[in-house]
């Protein structure tokens, strides 16, 4: 069964490009396995009337992807999520190196260390 795509599933900050969120929802997506190996991704039209966006945006996002090894274009077949595993772990250890970067840039802001930041996070509030 193909994913449907509504506009809504997207979180949008409008002070970044459109793709470079496109390209990190959709890895984050195929990641968690909700886009699953050899599912089949809306054209580009498709997909860009879909979601209201320009056909180059999404043109732009699948290209991101494919160079990630997130996605296969085959002429004439369409667009699949890969089913190189390797891949879509590789992906996942970007995802979770991005977030740690984060997460320390956090804590230094706040003065404290991951775990110090971690520590509180997990504290019941009172």
């Amino acid at each position: 069964m193909d994913f449907v795509w509504k506009s809504e599933q997207f979180l949008i900050d409008p002070s970044r490009p459109l793709y470079e969120q496109f390209v990190e929802q959709i890895r984050a997506l195929i990641v968690r396995g909700v886009l699953a190996p050899g599912t089949r991704m809306p054209s580009v039209r498709e997909l860009a009337a879909n979601i209201r966006v320009n056909p180059t945006t999404v043109m732009k996002t699948y290209q991101e992807l494919e160079r990630a090894r997130l996605i296969v274009t085959f002429r004439g077949q369409g667009t699949y999520v890969t089913t190189d595993n390797e891949a879509i772990r590789e992906s996942k250890r970007t995802i979770v190196k991005e977030a740690m970067k984060h997460l320390r840039e956090i804590a230094e802001s706040l003065d404290l260390t991951v775990d110090q930041l971690l520590e509180l996070a997990q504290e019941k509030e009172e």
